[in-house]
């Protein structure tokens, strides 16, 4: 095993720019990381030198600690060199804050060596955990591992059953759920990443049948009773965290193909045309306006990381309306990305359906993205409630 890495743990790490110094090593990288369905060796290493699958984890243990809006912004970057790699860097990261709600001596254990990597899928339907003297014995299938192929360490969100495998329930009557987490060496690694998009994530199936896992190897999202560390940064609850990355991804992915399409129109003359695309007024105004959804969702979505950290940094509850913004200014700039994509593929016309050319592997990479659920427009309907004075339904806010 690797030796302990200890990074700094001042607030001045300059996460942004490690990521935009490996920048052009990671678009380098991108037809191959695509072709082999996992983030390369070379790229891996690059990425655990610069600490970077270590911004989100406590200080306590040798990690970043970084606030949301570096951490955002630091996904950002690497998506506009790959968004595969952006999207593993970003989901590590999400699994990380795991690390602040298990034991001290767990979490070092589990990311003490420089090249630790967690990764887990969303609950499976069909895991079980059932209490057994020590800890649990676990057994269940989890899809979308991402990252898994490079991971160190994996995670399994699972149902606590009793010997007869009926659920139990916690104190409050409430179905009991935990989360497993066991070295990736004790699983079975299931390749079913035939996919769109997004190819380099590796976001293989995983299974385990009747593996003990001790207590302590095991947490809840968000569950307070298992919260180590006091840092506001743990006080996101996770869905909130991965809506963060990942909409530092979607913007990241559209800013490259705009910036692309502007080096392009420069010197493509259209079907039917006898002036180069930048000439054409209907293009013209068409990239002022993909320019205009491009920065005022982002300019919205870092006002409301700043204002949610203002409030947890000074140790308070974000109320509702803020909550809500937040989660609206995650959800529209994923979307308007989208349209930012969508828009120069169509205005590139043949030449955005050519491997070699940087428009089509991100065109079907972030609608990979899209197809998540931190997209979707189901997001706006508690936002929605809210702002009419209503109580939201659900947990998305």
């Amino acid at each position: 095993m690797d030796q302990p890495v200890t990074v700094e743990t001042t607030t001045s790490v300059n996460w942004v720019g490690r990521a935009n110094d490996l920048s052009p090593r990671i678009a380098a990288a991108a037809d191959e990381i695509e072709s082999q369905g996992k983030v390369t060796s070379e790229i891996m290493e690059a990425l655990h030198d610069a600490e970077l699958f270590r911004m989100g984890l406590p200080r306590s243990i040798g990690g970043g600690e970084a606030a949301p809006l570096e951490i955002m912004q630091t996904i950002e970057k690497i998506a506009e060199a790959d968004a595969s790699t952006a999207w593993c860097v970003g989901q590590a990261t999400g699994c990380a804050w795991a690390s602040a709600y298990v034991p001290h001596e767990v979490a070092e254990d589990m990311f003490g060596s420089k090249d630790a990597v967690l990764a887990w899928g969303p609950a499976a339907k069909s895991a079980t955990a059932v209490p057994v003297d020590g800890g649990y014995l676990v057994y269940g299938e989890w899809r979308f591992g991402s990252g898994s192929r490079n991971a160190t360490w994996l995670g399994g969100h699972s149902k606590v059953c009793d010997q007869d495998g009926k659920q139990m329930q916690d104190n409050n009557g409430h179905p009991l759920l935990r989360t497993m987490l066991f070295p990736k060496a004790e699983a079975e690694m299931i390749d079913v990443w035939q996919v769109m998009g997004l190819k380099g994530t590796g976001s293989d199936n995983y299974a385990v049948k009747d593996l003990f896992v001790p207590a302590g190897y095991t947490t809840w999202r968000n569950n307070q009773p298992d919260r180590e560390e006091d840092g506001p940064l743990y006080s996101i609850p996770l869905l909130t965290c991965y809506g963060i990355l990942f909409s530092g991804l979607a913007l990241g992915i559209a800013r490259t193909m705009l910036n692309d399409f502007i080096v392009l129109a420069e010197g493509k003359v259209g079907g039917g045309m006898t002036t180069v695309l930048r000439e054409n007024a209907v293009i013209q105004s068409q990239v002022a306006q993909h320019e205009g959804k491009w920065r005022a969702s982002r300019a919205f979505l870092v006002q409301m990381l700043e204002e949610y950290w203002s409030v947890l940094s000074a140790h308070e509850a974000p109320p509702v309306d803020l909550r809500a913004k937040l989660r609206l200014s995650i959800t529209y700039s994923m979307n308007q990305a989208r349209d930012v994509a969508n828009f120069v593929f169509q205005a590139s016309g043949t030449n955005a359906i050519f491997e070699a050319n940087p428009f089509e592997r991100r065109f079907r990479d972030i609608h990979t993205v899209s197809a998540l659920g931190q997209s979707h427009v189901w997001n706006y309907e508690p936002v929605g409630q809210v702002f009419l004075g209503l109580p939201p339904s659900g947990h998305r806010i």
